[in-house]
This record gives C-alpha cells, sequence and structure tokens, in this order.
C-alpha cells in the first residue's frame, strides 16, 4: 500500500517537473487557486486522521485521497444546493466552505474525527461531512441508502414551493448526491436514479446532480472498467456527463455543464467523475493484499492535486516551488488547529448522546393536535378506517405542510378505501399516487420532511415495508441524531399490517413482524384499535412531527379497517366518535375497571380481550384491558400503575413469541419490580399461513381465556 510518505513525494517530484510558463490571462484562475487549497487541504487532513489514530487521539481513517477532484463540482454549484454526500467528500467540503465566509473546514473535519463533542454536525457521534450552513445534510451511508433521500428532495423542493410551503433553498436549487461506482450497484442506487427518472417522465422538476465517483474498486473488489458508462451512460432521460478527474480544468468543465443542465432543465443529470483511491480504503486496510505494487505506483501520475497544479504552472498563474510552499503551509494550518484541539471536550454521558434522538415537547405537541381536530365529526361514530380518513383530511385542510402519498392512495383511495375521496378534496399536489417501491416512497417522505412539508407516506402492507426498513433505521431516524436536531424527519409513516384478516390471507398481506420497528431508536410505534384512539393517535403523530421533528410509524390492523361490532353482529360497539381528546404519545388506554386481573395487550387483542373479559364476568372474574396504543415508547408507567392495582397480569400478544411486544411489557414490569403474578400469550413463531391455517398460529380469544382463567385462579 502506498503511504502517506510516498504518495506526498510522488505528488511533489511531478509538480517539480511541470514546465514553467508564462503568465496568461485566466479567467479561472481564481477558481482553480481555490481548488488546489480545498484538494491539498482535505489530503492533509486524510493524512492526519491516521496520525490522530495512531496518537489515539482520532477514531476514523476511511479518507477522501485521490477523490479530491470533488472539489470543482463543489465550485460549480452555490452554496446553497443542498448536498447529500458520501464519505470520501473531503474536497468538495472544503471547496464549499470557503464560499461561505466564516467557515472553518479543518477545524470541523478534525473535530469530527476526534469525536469532539463541539463539532458542529453531529457533535462527536460520528465522522460524517455535514454542516447547515453549507446545506450539507449530513449522511452515514456507506451503500448509497441516501439516494431515495436525495431524489425525494429534489422531488418535494418544487413542491414545496407549489404550495407556499417556506423551504430553506431556493426554488432554483440543485440537489447534489454522491457516491462510489460499488454503491452504484447497489439495489437503492438503482430504484433511486429510477424513481428519478419515471418522475421526470411524467412531466416533474427533478433538479438532482447525481455524481459518481468512479475509482474502480469496492474495498478490495474490481468494478469492471466501462461498467458506469454502460449502465448509467445511455439512458434515456438521464443526462450523462463524464469527466477524467486528474484533469481539473475539463472536470470543472463537465461538473459546470451538468449542474447548469440541472438547474436550468430541472431534469436528472449523471455526471460520472472517474478518480483514483489512494491510501487503501480506510487506515485498517492492507490494499497490497489484493493490488500489485506497480498497479498502486501507476495510480500516483492520476493524482487530482497534481491535475490542478499541471492547470496553474500551465497557464503560469504558479510556479511549482510556489505549490509545494502551498501545500506545506496548508499543511501547517492544519497541524496547528489540531494541536488547538488537544483535550477537547468528548460526550460526557448517555444522556447527552440519545438527546437529539427524540426531542418531546408535549404541550406543545398537544396544542398542535388541538388544531387539526375537526369538530364536524364530533357526534359520529365511525370505523377505524374512517376515522383515519376523517382525520387525514382536516389535517389537509388545517396545515397546508401536510401531504398524504403512497401506492394506490390517491384516484383509488388505497386498498382498503382508508384515503378515499382525499385527492378528489384536496387535490393532487396534496394527495398522490406514487411507484411500487417502498424505498423510494420513504425516500420522497425524508426529501418532504427536509423541504419543509410534514409527508404522510403509506406502505401498503407491513411486509412490504421489511425491504425498505433502512430508509426508516439507518436515514430517517438517525438525521437528528447525527446532526444535534440541526436536520429533522418529520415523518408519519402509515402502514396497513397485522394478521386476522378473513377471506385474504397469506404471509404477504398478514405480516406480525413489529420487532423491526420497536428496535429502532427514537422511532414511534403508534397502533391503534378503535375509531377515537385512531384519530387522536394520528393527530398526535402529525403534531409531533410538524414540532419535534418525530418519526413514526402508524400501524394500522388491517382486520379492524371496517370493523363496527363488538360481542355480536350489529351491535355497532366497535363504533366510536371523536371526542377530540389528545392522546399523548406513550400513555396507555384502559376499558373497564375490573379488580381481579390486567390484561395488556393491543391491536387487534383489545377488542379479542375485551370480549373474553365479559365473558369472565360470567365467572366472576373481573377483568380490565390495557390497551398499549403505543409500542414505542411502551407506556410503562401506565402498564405498572395497573398491574400494581390487581396484583395479576397477562400479556396477550398478536405478535410473535419470540421478539414480540410482550417482551417488552414483561422486562417492564419485573425491572420495576413488580412482585405480582404474570402470564403471556403470543402468536407463534411463525409466517401467516394462508386461511383457516392461520388459526394455529396466531393468538386467538381461546387462548386468552384459558390463561385467563388459570392467571385468576392462583393464589
Amino acid at each position: 500500500m502506498s503511504t502517506p510518505a510516498a504518495l506526498e513525494q510522488a505528488l511533489f517530484t511531478a509538480i517539480e517537473a511541470l514546465p514553467a510558463t508564462a503568465p496568461a490571462s485566466d479567467e479561472d484562475e481564481g477558481v482553480l487557486h481555490g481548488i488546489f487549497d480545498a484538494q491539498v487541504t482535505s489530503r492533509h487532513l486524510d493524512v492526519v486522521a491516521r496520525e490522530l489514530r495512531a496518537a489515539g487521539r482520532g477514531f476514523y481513517t476511511i479518507g477522501s485521497a485521490g477523490h479530491e477532484s470533488n472539489a470543482v463540482v463543489a465550485t460549480a454549484l452555490r452554496p446553497s444546493d443542498p448536498a447529500l454526500l458520501h464519505y470520501r467528500s473531503g474536497g468538495f467540503y472544503a471547496a464549499r466552505a470557503a464560499q461561505v465566509p466564516g467557515s472553518t473546514p479543518v477545524r470541523d473535519v478534525l473535530q469530527s474525527l476526534m469525536g469532539a463533542a463541539d463539532e458542529p454536525i453531529a457533535g462527536g457521534r460520528h465522522k460524517v461531512f455535514g454542516h447547515a450552513a453549507l446545506s450539507i445534510i449530513p449522511q452515514t451511508s456507506t451503500i448509497a441508502s441516501h439516494l431515495p433521500r436525495a431524489v425525494g428532495l429534489a422531488v418535494a423542493l418544487h413542491r414545496a414551493h407549489r404550495l407556499g410551503v417556506e423551504a430553506a433553498w431556493p426554488d432554483d436549487a440543485v440537489v447534489v448526491c454522491s457516491f462510489g461506482d460499488a454503491s452504484a450497484n447497489h439495489s437503492t442506487a438503482a430504484g433511486a436514479v429510477n424513481t428519478a427518472l419515471n418522475t421526470a417522465y411524467s412531466g416533474l422538476p427533478v433538479p438532482i446532480l447525481f455524481v459518481c465517483e468512479d475509482n474502480g474498486i469496492g474495498i478490495s473488489v474490481p468494478t469492471p472498467a466501462g461498467w458506469i458508462e454502460t449502465s448509467y451512460g445511455s439512458r434515456p432521460g438521464l443526462t450523462y456527463v463524464q469527466a477524467d478527474g486528474a484533469d481539473t480544468r475539463t472536470a470543472l468543465t463537465a461538473a459546470r455543464r451538468a449542474a447548469g443542465y440541472v438547474r436550468e432543465q430541472r431534469k436528472p443529470a449523471f455526471l460520472h467523475l472517474r478518480t483514483v483511491r489512494y491510501l487503501g480504503h480506510a487506515g485498517s486496510d492492507a490494499e497490497i493484499g489484493y493490488r500489485t505494487p506497480a498497479e498502486i505506483a501507476a495510480d500516483h501520475a492520476r493524482d487530482p492535486i497534481l491535475g490542478t497544479a499541471r492547470a496553474l504552472v500551465g497557464s503560469g498563474a504558479a510556479t511549482p516551488d510556489e505549490l509545494i510552499a502551498r501545500y506545506r503551509e496548508l499543511r501547517a494550518e492544519v497541524d496547528a488547529a489540531a494541536d488547538e484541539l488537544i483535550g477537547a471536550r468528548t460526550l460526557g454521558s448517555a444522556t447527552e448522546i440519545v438527546a437529539p434522538l427524540a426531542p418531546r415537547t408535549p404541550d406543545a405537541v398537544a396544542r398542535a393536535a388541538a388544531a387539526l381536530y375537526d369538530e364536524a365529526r364530533a357526534e359520529q361514530p365511525a370505523t377505524l378506517a374512517e376515522s383515519i380518513n376523517a382525520t387525514l383530511s382536516a389535517a389537509l385542510e388545517r396545515d397546508r405542510r401536510v401531504v398524504v402519498f403512497g401506492e394506490d392512495v390517491g384516484r383509488k383511495g388505497g386498498v382498503y378505501g382508508v384515503t378515499r375521496g382525499l385527492a378528489r378534496k384536496h387535490g393532487r399536489a396534496r394527495v398522490f399516487d406514487t411507484l411500487l417501491d417502498e424505498q423510494s416512497i420513504l425516500g420522497l417522505g425524508l426529501g418532504a420532511g427536509l423541504a419543509g412539508l410534514v409527508p404522510v407516506p403509506e406502505i401498503q402492507y407491513l411486509a412490504y415495508l421489511h425491504n425498505a426498513e433502512d430508509q426508516l433505521r439507518g436515514e430517517a431516524a438517525s438525521l437528528a441524531f447525527f446532526s444535534t436536531g440541526q436536520y429533522r424527519n418529520p415523518l408519519v409513516v402509515r402502514i396497513a399490517g397485522l394478521a386476522y384478516q378473513r377471506g385474504f390471507g397469506g404471509h404477504f398481506h398478514n405480516d406480525n413482524g413489529v420487532a423491526v420497528l420497536r428496535d429502532i431508536p427514537g422511532l414511534v410505534v403508534a397502533c391503534p384499535s378503535r375509531g377515537d384512539d385512531a384519530a387522536a393517535m394520528l393527530r398526535s403523530c402529525l403534531a409531533a412531527a410538524a414540532v419535534d421533528g418525530t418519526v413514526s410509524a402508524f400501524l394500522e390492523p388491517i382486520a379492524l379497517y371496517h370493523t363496527r361490532d363488538l360481542h355480536e353482529d350489529g351491535d355497532g360497539e366497535w363504533l366510536a366518535a371523536d371526542s377530540g381528546e389528545h392522546a399523548p404519545i406513550g400513555r396507555a388506554r384502559v376499558h373497564g375497571a375490573g379488580a381481579d386481573l390486567t390484561i395488556v395487550t393491543f391491536g387487534n387483542g383489545v377488542p379479542m380481550s375485551l370480549r373474553v373479559a365479559k365473558r369472565l364476568a360470567e365467572r366472576d372474574i373481573a377483568a380490565q384491558v390495557l390497551d398499549l396504543r403505543w409500542l414505542a415508547p411502551l407506556p410503562v408507567e401506565d402498564i405498572v400503575r395497573e398491574a400494581n392495582l390487581t396484583g395479576k397480569v397477562l400479556v396477550a400478544d398478536e405478535t410473535r413469541h419470540s421478539g414480540g411486544v410482550g417482551e417488552g411489557v414483561v422486562t417492564a414490569l419485573v425491572e420495576s419490580g413488580y412482585d405480582g403474578r404474570i402470564a403471556r400469550v403470543a402468536s407463534h413463531d411463525s409466517f401467516v399461513p394462508l386461511g383457516s391455517a392461520a388459526s394455529h398460529v396466531l393468538l386467538g380469544e381461546q387462548h386468552i381465556e384459558t390463561a385467563a382463567v388459570e392467571l385468576a385462579e392462583k393464589e
């Protein structure tokens, strides 16, 4: 592997060999000097990162060496163009910072490398390129998972301006998104590019510049020569521009051309920037294990810093000695900044670390939720589906930032009719259909949130979420964490899920795999069982998104969408009027006041448990039913309080026995010191089969009743 010293010596030797040229008029002279400074600064930071790591003062060594040609991309754009960058973007960051007076890119990056708590974007939580004042949105992606968000932002900017919603960026902004050649093969990248092209083909503005920095290798796996051009060079609707990063002048011309096209035409472009990778994938990477010394040495001639030096010397704008002196001067500045940061404070407690994850201002959320209440429906008992529809309609009417979208939600009104009539009433700019691609649906939501909207995407079935779940885990829920709340993803993801559908079975339409959602830090998981709770909880989620930037998964039990009766046909006892009451996040609801037994449940388990409670009463067993409502955060305070009132708790959990919600309930009771009796019934560790076979693996009323009787009769 090439060492920093060997790389530097090769660069100096090549610069010293450049032929001197008489000064000539060059309108880009100042630009080239700026690019040189940005590239060299980035290179020094990469080397210092390794030195800090060796000294035990730094924690990250994935660098930008060889990719510094991305500085020309920053130069071709405006500092008001939002940028979502991959981890080799040091040159871009330094060049963008130079466009904004008062910026301190060297100090920023050093603090990030050191995990310093005063670092301006992530606050020591991770090494990211990000800064609100530079319009750089931090990304931790290594596999292009930020591309759907970037496309979503490009699409949503136009929509936000059209709706009169104030956005952080001007209406002629270009969204730039960078990634590597290996990441270009990932399904996330392919889906995002396809979504951009499909949307543009439909006639909507999609001002996004994709920048593929092609160094020809993904860690140790080579990318076939010509593959990126073959894959993306002739895509209908995608303007393709290529450039060699080792030739700074032509790369700058290409970047300007691509950025100008996107800004003027409001259509996607793909800048294929050929780069090189120096110093291995990261500090721990033994590059010599998969590359020959000759291959490594040959790449020295493709150094982007050398390309810029060649342009400067070739136009007479600088001499080789002047450039080497400037190189050393910039290294001294980096060293001085690193010395100043000796002893920089790092994060000191779990409380400090998690502070940006899930900020809660319950009073403000309660006020915002109340503003979304539609009094006209107060006396109209409704089903779960009707209540969700009415609540969405009221939110669309009262808050112009709210947009509802997903597969089939527009003209058709959803598979189950939950959004029926909303597009007709509120317009296609507010309620609209999307592609059949869950990653893109969530990516549009992520981008819409950044653009100032309050997005309500729908995932048609819970089973369809799993191939896109990283958009929630790795992108939505993490953004506030890695930006200390400077960027947020207000998002209410409606998900039709759980089981018990009659006449419409099978795994993909009956899925109780909720654990994957409950495992995401900061994510709110709501699960209403009746119409009045659905209305109140949905308002809470919408208000929390708008006020706190909360990311919520609103899990809607499909089997209860149109349920009207509880105990017998025609009783209408599962209809409920929306009273306008607030449903605070993380607070349960208690049905009944039985003193003998507390049944803790949620979703489909609520009506099942209420029917069981009625039959238990006939045995002189007084049971109350606690509806969790919120699966994350769990209503621990309410669980413990009601458990202590009866001293006997039955957890009726329709999710799977392993990893199910009930595990969290039991753990909460144990950790609280509850010393009463606990029993638990849950569905089997199985996928849900077709037809009547489902009853063999799903929790049923008889399971609940049998366990309840046994528990109640124990002394």
